[in-house]
């Protein structure tokens, strides 16, 4: 399925997918968790669901309901956060909430930083964007530059009413003047350290750890 892809996009395209073909793999083997690896843990299961109610709530307050309100995760782990929020607004609400899929790979300036590629799955936003009030959903906040190029991936789709950002866990070193509007925890960090969100469906539990960079 990747080579046939391959021949259909251009040099430029091709050459972003490889590299990150490149990076997921050493993305994951750079980040994987083990027990005596981590340092700390800022949040178990109950914090994580709890940080999700108090999201969901910030949402209808500041928009005086969820009218109009659509939710965009950002591909892999904001994607599983905003269906979560999503079920914690219809439980207050009692409606659904429009969520949608946002992969921003070839959006992305910061492609050599190997960490932080995103896995290439797609998006999927069956719904129009415009004059909507989009709130991405990200698992970490760091530099800014993943937000950046959602916004930009957006932008190319459509021409929202308004875009807001939650976060589950925001843990400074800004690159960009890019600040979240719903955050879960605030972490300060050193950049010698990585947060990781896991979550049952990528990693078999709901927790948020910190590790050393290796």
């Amino acid at each position: 399925m990747d080579i046939l892809l391959l021949c259909f996009l251009p040099v430029w395209a091709k050459s972003f997918f490889c590299a990150a073909q490149r990076g997921k793999t050493n993305a994951e083997r750079m980040v994987a968790v083990t027990q005596q690896s981590v340092k700390a843990q800022i949040m178990d299961e109950a914090a994580i669901r709890r940080a999700q109610s108090r999201i969901a709530h910030e949402i209808i307050e500041k928009n005086q309901g969820v009218g109009g309100v659509c939710l965009i995760g950002i591909q892999r782990r904001g994607v599983v956060l905003a269906r979560e929020i999503a079920e914690r607004i219809k439980e207050v609400e009692a409606c659904e909430v429009p969520t949608g899929i946002l992969d921003i790979t070839l959006y992305r300036d910061d492609l050599s930083m190997l960490s932080e590629h995103p896995t290439i799955n797609g998006s999927d936003i069956g719904f129009s964007i415009n004059g909507k009030t989009l709130v991405l959903v990200d698992d970490v906040l760091y530099t800014g530059r993943t937000v950046r190029a959602a916004i930009d991936a957006l932008m190319d789709m459509g021409r929202p009413a308004a875009i807001q950002l939650a976060v589950l866990i925001d843990r400074g070193h800004r690159e960009l003047p890019i600040r979240a509007d719903y955050v879960g925890k605030n972490v300060p960090t050193s950049r010698s350290e990585v947060v990781h969100v896991e979550l049952v469906e990528f990693d078999g539990k709901n927790r948020v750890v910190i590790t050393d960079r290796v």
